[in-house]
């Protein structure tokens, strides 16, 4: 039972840095782009549609995808240390 209140509270936890870092690499995003857009307004766009248009390539992107690794790196760590400790 122990075990099973670890894993579930693990991925509580690994959930809210994972909620945490998607929301905080957006953000940043978002203002890199109004950044960009308020250097160089791009002629035949407004501010907003420039903004969502790069956050479509930025979702569409290998970065937030790569955000999932929060649950894969941990998992395998603890899996791997279970493993070492139960074969010595």
């Amino acid at each position: 039972m122990a075990f099973l209140k670890l894993i579930f509270f693990g991925l509580v936890g690994l959930s809210v840095i994972y909620l945490s870092l998607s929301v905080y690499s957006a953000s940043i995003r978002r203002e890199r782009l109004e950044k960009q857009y308020d250097a160089e307004p791009v002629t035949g766009q407004n501010r907003e549609a420039f903004v969502e248009t790069g956050m479509a390539a930025y979702l569409a992107s290998l970065r937030p995808k790569l955000l999932v690794l929060v649950y894969v790196v941990p998992v395998v760590i603890f899996m791997g240390i279970v493993y070492v400790i139960n074969t010595n």
